[in-house]
């Protein structure tokens, strides 16, 4: 038995149905407010918000964590530490492969944070 808590999982966003009105439109349901905010909160730190750069604009779609801890002057526990917060925030998913990790993002999620974060021009009457 595990004592790792699961990765949140949230609304998947389909092309012809999006979960969250912009924040210039609507007032957040507390809700959907309660789903989202711990992957902010993980994007709220400058090392993670690097590595989900990273991991969301591999080359594959998908990167190595041999790849990305020389990125950073931080010890491979440290990375894998931010890595474990952005994959329990529902940001990343993650497979092993013999020795290393791989990361990929979840585009439905940073869908609905970009949704969320839309801010529309304002239209002259």
């Amino acid at each position: 038995m595990s004592n790792q808590a699961a990765p949140r999982t949230l609304v998947d966003v389909t092309a012809d149905a999006v979960c969250c009105q912009p924040l210039a439109r609507h007032r957040v349901p507390a809700e959907t407010a309660a789903v989202l905010a711990p992957a902010f909160k993980a994007l709220g730190d400058p090392v993670r918000l690097q590595l989900m750069s990273m991991i969301a604009s591999a080359d594959n779609g998908e990167v190595c964590v041999c790849d990305l801890t020389p990125a950073f002057n931080l010890s491979g526990p440290t990375i894998s530490h931010h890595l474990k917060t952005l994959r329990e925030a529902g940001l990343v998913d993650a497979e092993r492969r013999g020795t290393w990790v791989y990361y990929r993002a979840r585009p439905a999620v940073l869908r609905q944070l970009a949704a969320l974060l839309t801010v529309e021009p304002a239209t002259a009457s």
